[in-house]
């Protein structure tokens, strides 16, 4: 039986398979102590130099998060978790990060992978990172 330690979960989702995995495996950390959930979609920061160009796509990007973290939310209720979800825009690796530092999250549950198509050895950018640089527990989903 895991302890009772973990009470607040971190998971970063962007859509991907991997991501929705994480999401799987922490549903199940969260009902085995009775913890919470809290997804994180971090849209990509564009230069602020494109103008007029970037509020269309802006706006896209955060409607896209925005389903992705409703799905979650439909799969952690349907499992009887409760689920929060929080959109921010900035570096995926950086505002992971912060995110769960500043929140003061017992542990992060990342996927393997995400949707870039540039792919590490082992583990993909986001999730190497965040397993390097955070001082929250991390388990990564493969």
């Amino acid at each position: 039986m895991i302890g009772p330690k973990i009470k607040k979960i971190l998971v970063p989702l962007d859509g991907s398979k991997y991501s929705f995995d994480a999401l799987s495996k922490a549903i199940y950390l969260a009902r085995q102590c009775e913890g919470t959930i809290t997804g994180l979609y971090v849209v990509a920061f564009y230069p602020r130099n494109l103008g007029d160009l970037i509020g269309p796509i802006k706006a896209r990007l955060y409607d896209d998060a925005r389903k992705i973290m409703d799905k979650a939310k439909v799969i952690c209720a349907q499992n009887g978790i409760v689920f929060k979800g929080k959109i921010s825009y900035g570096d995926a690796k950086s505002e992971i990060i912060d995110f769960a530092k500043n929140s003061k999250f017992d542990i992060i549950v990342i996927g393997s992978r995400g949707l870039t198509p540039v792919k590490e050895l082992l583990l993909g950018s986001v999730s190497n990172a965040v397993v390097h640089k955070s001082n929250v527990p991390v388990l990564v989903v493969k």
